[in-house]
């Protein structure tokens, strides 16, 4: 906005550290204060130095200094790490938005990550509103929910019809941050704190749309006072409403742009087959081994995003063998890659931000999950929305060569390829309507604005 005096309302968000919790929310943003907004981002030192002067109307706030403290290897792990997050930015952020009640813009609504659920307690001892926001589907967390009340000794729910064939949830081997005894291992007891005030957010936001997962968020809508306001990918790619709105403007690692849209301009339509498996997830080295060897069969072109830490698990002379079809980088401009006409397959990991582009630019999946939410976004992929194809694994959990060679010809080539392209696009079209001016996302925003201007 150019001047203060247009402000409706002033929004204070809490992001969680990582990409996939920061992008989506920054997105989100930057949509709030094209609508009229004042909106703080208030994160971590470390992320409020990195962003890009140009954000717009969007200011930021450091409200934990992670640089003192060795972060998640620091004193006490992780559970060390988040303890004093939530101490530092529990007395940080109250003194801000204290600071802020007496301007001319004082703060109406904290939306904070689902990961942080003690952020609702300052927004309500402050007697102001609280939107949690998740970073994941509403199917993942609809899936999460029965473990919840599990715990607690309440009976299950009756989950949604498309819901039922979800396969089961695996866990990862993490280190562990807390003491592992109870029924659910550490990391599942970690996401199930998300449930813990749920009901008392005055929203419960995901970045999602209405028509995605229909089924799953009427059954939600009778639990908690759920909004879908997604997909949070930069307006260019859908609505083309936000100014200046192309990228999200974070990244963990640097993008090797140039290089990667001038090889993919030398390169037919729908002729490539990008693999990344986003900024966490790993391939072992024999899981590796098997995906090479696939893109090396298929003879079809690719875009594999190895980061620097796994280039040692690639084989021997693979990169010099496959030149002529194939270019490996560390890092990649995702959103342009999509979005790219030569791009006709992406395999994934299946985390939600990457599901959710695929979904927003009509791009054909193989999916390959590993753990968690991303086995129900590969289900859905295949099983619900028919964009893509789910590689099976073998006892040991890999997903041999022949078997991703076989996915990546089922998505790009014959009938079911077509089938599956077909419906990429008609969810792509489904992803732009829903943001659009007087989409199901539109108007839930619209709806929030109006509560916070009246407040």
């Amino acid at each position: 906005m150019a001047e203060e005096t247009a402000y409706k309302a002033h929004v204070m968000v809490l992001p969680f550290y990582g990409q996939g919790h920061l992008n989506p929310m920054l997105q989100f943003s930057k949509r709030l204060a094209s609508k009229g907004l004042k909106v703080t981002v208030t994160t971590i030192h470390s992320v409020t130095k990195t962003m890009p002067s140009g954000a717009g109307s969007i200011a930021f706030e450091s409200v934990y200094d992670d640089s003192t403290d060795g972060g998640f290897h620091g004193p006490g792990g992780f559970k060390g790490y988040l303890e004093r997050f939530e101490a530092s930015v529990t007395l940080c952020l109250t003194e801000l938005i204290k600071k802020l009640q007496n301007s001319e813009y004082p703060v109406k609504c904290l939306v904070y990550d689902g990961n942080l659920p003690w952020a609702l307690n300052i927004a309500k001892q402050l007697g102001i509103a609280g939107a949690t926001f998740f970073t994941q589907s509403c199917a993942a967390i609809a899936g999460y929910y029965p473990m919840h009340l599990d715990s607690l000794g309440e009976p299950m729910p009756v989950v949604a019809s498309s819901m039922l064939a979800v396969p089961e949830l695996k866990i990862p081997v993490v280190p562990t941050f807390e003491s592992d005894t109870g029924r659910y291992p550490p990391i599942i007891r970690h996401i199930l704190q998300q449930f813990s005030n749920i009901e008392k957010a005055d929203w419960v936001l995901f970045n999602s749309f209405d028509k995605l997962e229909e089924d799953v968020m009427k059954w939600m809508a009778d639990l908690w006072p759920v909004r879908a306001i997604g997909p949070t990918v930069p307006s260019i790619y859908l609505d083309k409403r936000v100014d200046n709105d192309s990228d999200y403007g974070f990244h963990l690692f640097k993008p090797q742009n140039e290089g990667c849209l001038k090889w993919l301009n030398t390169k037919d339509t729908r002729s490539v087959v990008y693999v990344s498996y986003g900024s966490v997830a790993s391939l072992n080295a024999e899981q590796m081994a098997e995906m090479a060897e696939a893109l090396k069969q298929s003879n079809s072109n690719f875009l594999w995003v190895v980061r620097a830490t796994e280039e040692s698990k690639l084989p021997s002379g693979f990169v010099e063998e496959t030149s002529e079809r194939g270019l490996i980088v560390t890092w990649c401009p995702q959103l342009e890659v999509l979005a790219h006409h030569a791009v006709g397959c992406f395999i994934t990991h299946c985390g939600w931000n990457s599901t959710v582009e695929a979904v927003s630019f009509g791009v054909p999946v193989v999916a390959m999950p590993q753990f968690l939410d991303q086995t129900t976004n590969a289900h859905f992929l295949e099983q619900v929305w028919g964009v893509g194809v789910v590689a099976k694994v073998d006892e040991k959990g890999i997903a041999t060569k022949e078997e991703i060679e076989r996915c990546i010809g089922k998505v790009m080539k014959g009938k079911r390829g077509r089938e599956i392209k077909k419906a990429a696009m008609q969810w792509k079209e489904l992803a732009k309507e829903a943001v659009d001016e007087g989409g199901s996302s539109d108007k839930y925003i619209d709806e929030i604005i109006t509560c916070l201007a009246a407040a």
